[in-house]
């Protein structure tokens, strides 16, 4: 069903940049894995290494599902923004060009979730 508003709907956004001292929100998903039904979102400082938020912070969020401990991390296919992107592991959030409110998503080639069913 379409919405008409009745006049233009104007606000000061609550999620800029310069609301989060430093860090910028960086949103994260599995492919094929619904038990997450939406990225993740993390405010991180530009400054980290993707290495370690796929090292230390990716298990915390997504190791409780099974596949999980099974992902060949050399085999994963990343996009930011929906296009194929390759990150590199020892360089920072911002080196990888990942700025402020950017998407990322991971595939993880031979895992589709809990009995293939994406789960």
């Amino acid at each position: 069903m379409a919405v008409a508003a009745l006049r233009k709907y104007e606000f000061e956004p609550a999620d800029k940049l310069e609301n989060f001292h430093g860090a910028q929100l960086l949103y994260i998903g599995w492919e094929d894995h619904l038990l997450f039904c939406a990225p993740f979102c993390l405010a991180l400082p530009p400054t980290t290494r993707f290495g370690d938020v796929v090292r230390d912070l990716l298990p915390g969020i997504f190791g409780y599902h099974p596949d999980f401990a099974r992902i060949d991390w050399a085999k994963v296919e990343w996009f930011k923004s929906g296009q194929p992107w390759q990150p590199d592991f020892d360089k920072s959030l911002a080196e990888n060009g990942l700025g402020h409110k950017d998407v990322i998503r991971f595939r993880t080639p031979g895992l589709t979730g809990i009995g293939g069913s994406c789960s």
